[in-house]
């Protein structure tokens, strides 16, 4: 029963299994985005990222770890055996806890974007690139994120994993971005700024505390449906001889300049 270690039969050492194979199928098919959407399941793997979201206020439906893992005071666990963890797992080394989240997907505030500071990312497809710009938004007290349809799936495993806690703090949206950053909508703040190659310089920026600054797909850039709703154009001059910046690399020295003096 959850929160106990798996039984052992009369006579052997080893302990009985917990999880039934229909549970496991189910647990393994939520890598896909089509099953998560169906079942409005997430799963996320690994002791330090759950409990980093745990400490964030997020709760689970279930939690299935090995004996190895020590669970927090208060957090019920569904003990299983390495061998079922092995099975369940989405990575290739498995790791002591597993833990399933339900989808939820919060509405804009009234006003939209108008007011504070947004993240709108379009159409940036790395899962890693995702989750680490929730963890910058986070880092620079954004009030929000937005991803655009085409990004990376929100709930993929690795995009919770790399965004760690801020997964549970940050609120994110997916939409198209043309809705709330066209003029004349009334979620659109003063200022919509997309980095671009051939933007003015991201220090001629001063401190702001309601914009939007979108962050266009990796080698593509900026969408053709974004860059008409923009209303200033940055870029971080280069020094040396790299091609381009990472997308995350970039929006972290954006949202800092925006921050600067305690904005």
């Amino acid at each position: 029963s959850p929160g106990r270690a798996a039984a052992c039969a009369p006579g052997r050492r080893d302990p009985l299994p917990v999880l039934t194979r229909a549970e496991i199928q189910h647990l393994r098919s939520l890598r896909e985005k089509r099953r998560r959407e169906e079942s409005e399941l997430f799963v996320v793997e690994g002791a330090k990222v759950i409990g980093e979201l745990l400490t964030a206020g997020l709760t689970f439906t279930e939690v299935l770890a090995t004996p190895d893992w020590r669970a927090p005071a208060g957090v019920e666990v569904k003990r299983i055996t390495s061998e079922e963890m092995a099975r369940i797992s989405h990575f290739p080394t498995p790791s002591a806890v597993l833990a399933v989240g339900r989808i939820s997907r919060p509405a804009l505030p009234t006003g939209g974007l108008a007011r504070g500071l947004t993240l709108a990312l379009d159409g940036v497809q790395d899962p890693g690139n995702v989750g680490t710009l929730i963890r910058i938004a986070d880092w620079f007290a954004f009030d929000r994120v937005l991803l655009s349809p085409d990004c990376a799936d929100l709930f993929h495993q690795k995009v919770i994993n790399a965004s760690m806690g801020s997964f549970a703090r940050v609120p994110v949206h997916t939409m198209e971005l043309p809705a709330p950053l066209a003029p004349g909508s009334a979620s659109r703040p003063p200022d919509v700024i997309g980095c671009d190659l051939e933007g003015e310089d991201h220090t001629l920026l001063p401190p702001l505390k309601d914009a939007v600054v979108v962050i266009g797909a990796e080698g593509r850039g900026l969408s053709a449906a974004t860059k008409p709703l923009l209303t200033r154009r940055v870029t971080i001059s280069r020094l040396g001889r790299a091609e381009s910046l990472n997308a995350a690399v970039a929006a972290g020295i954006i949202c800092a300049h925006l921050r600067r003096g305690g904005s």
